[in-house]
């Protein structure tokens, strides 16, 4: 009998088991997972579970049938510790060792936190555990301050208005969302805080907390000092890999994967935020929902000696969704800086379509609360993007 190991018990953890069932794995599962908790889906947590509309059976992965399906072994409230590639040695937190035929790694990443010390009150965002402190904080509708302007960070903002908060972000950039969308979307999507009275501060940084039993002021690098009851720190994201260390699996900003998955050990793939195929690592819902897939198929194909190249290997388009305030964001494709940015449909005080082009063929394309255009400019981009897959071949 062999074992195959999943690491991560999250979305793109559970669609791995879902996946090697499917394809006629029959043999040990051993799923591992450093939260107490079992499979729950993330997206909900900025939004729905903290406005207090949705509970933790809300966020349920699998329901008690789900589970028992799959017919694996659950390692709830342990993480991995150390795997020994030539030895394939996977030990656990608890002290546990297991063998293993396959390992898939789904541990995702965990939030980045600031370099200076941070009292009670000041809050990240990645966990059911992490929901349920900061919904405490929120209900209570005061003064917060959400450092970091990216989609994660608007969706909190967003929820911390609709609760009755008082709300200042703090953005280090020139505006939110610049990095991923670049100058011109972001000039257009600023205005939906503007409209929601939240107030945005940009080009400046943290540097310390006032307060010691609680949080009772941020103050910024340039001297300001913004009284705050709440803080939430939404900065980006830090791949769990440390566990990886001297285990001979290739990590650099994440876990790199060859077109299928697979990692540069044989018998080890990687799926979900943790990992980077082709080198670009891909922090999105639908990644965690389809690489394993592709990953899983190509595990399997590999311990029954077959040959791998032969199945279709993972170039997704990239889409990502933002529900901020009573506004819904869409993005597909990959915005280059010098990207040709086109307002196709709509105007900038109100819904909109636009795309990104290069060289005249599109490269993205971004709506606001336009989603019957935004498909069909999809389509467009879809049928751009297999044309240049078909093209490397």
């Amino acid at each position: 009998m062999t074992t195959i190991a999943i690491v991560g018990t999250g979305l793109a953890g559970v669609r791995a088991a879902e996946t090697l069932r499917a394809e006629g794995y029959h043999d040990r599962l051993v799923m591992v997972g450093d939260e107490a908790w079992t499979p729950y889906d993330r997206p909900p947590l900025s939004k729905a579970f903290l406005l207090g509309s949705a509970e933790r059976a809300d966020l349920r992965l699998l329901d008690e049938d789900g589970l028992a399906a799959l017919g694996a072994e659950w390692r709830l409230g342990t993480g991995a510790a150390a795997f020994h590639a030539r030895d394939r040695m996977l030990r656990l937190d608890d002290g546990h060792r297991l063998t293993v035929d396959g390992l898939v790694i789904a541990t995702g990443a965990r939030a980045r936190r600031l370099d200076v010390p941070a009292p009670p009150g000041v809050h990240t965002l990645r966990t059911l555990d992490d929901a349920i402190r900061l919904r405490a904080d929120l209900l209570a509708g005061s003064r917060a301050v959400l450092i970091g302007g990216g989609f994660v960070g608007a969706e909190i903002a967003s929820t911390a208005r609709r609760l009755g908060n008082d709300l200042t972000i703090v953005e280090a950039g020139r505006l939110p969302l610049l990095a991923p969308l670049g100058e011109p979307a972001a000039s257009l999507l600023a205005r939906l805080h503007a409209d929601n009275e939240v107030r945005v501060i940009t080009g400046r940084t943290v540097r310390s907390f006032e307060g010691r039993r609680h949080v009772r002021a941020v103050i910024l690098d340039d001297g300001r000092r913004l009284p705050a009851d709440t803080v939430v720190v939404g900065i980006g994201a830090v791949p769990n890999v440390e566990w990886l260390d001297g285990s001979g699996v290739g990590c650099a900003g994440g876990v790199p994967t060859d077109p299928w998955g697979r990692t540069n050990v044989p018998g080890v793939v990687a799926a979900g935020d943790v990992a980077g195929p082709l080198g670009r690592r891909l922090e999105h819902w639908t990644n965690a929902r389809d690489m394993p897939v592709t990953a899983c198929k190509a595990l399997l194909a590999e311990m029954r000696g077959q040959d791998v190249t032969a199945l279709p290997c993972y170039d997704p388009l990239p889409y990502v969704w933002s529900d901020q305030y009573d506004s819904r964001i869409q993005l597909a494709g990959r915005p280059a800086p010098d990207d040709d940015f086109l307002l196709e449909e709509g105007a900038p005080e109100g819904a909109f379509v636009a795309t990104y082009r290069r060289a005249g063929a599109i490269s993205a394309v971004l709506a606001l609360d336009s989603p019957r255009t935004f498909t069909r400019f999809r389509h467009e981009l879809r049928r751009v993007w297999a044309a240049r897959q078909d093209s490397r071949a």
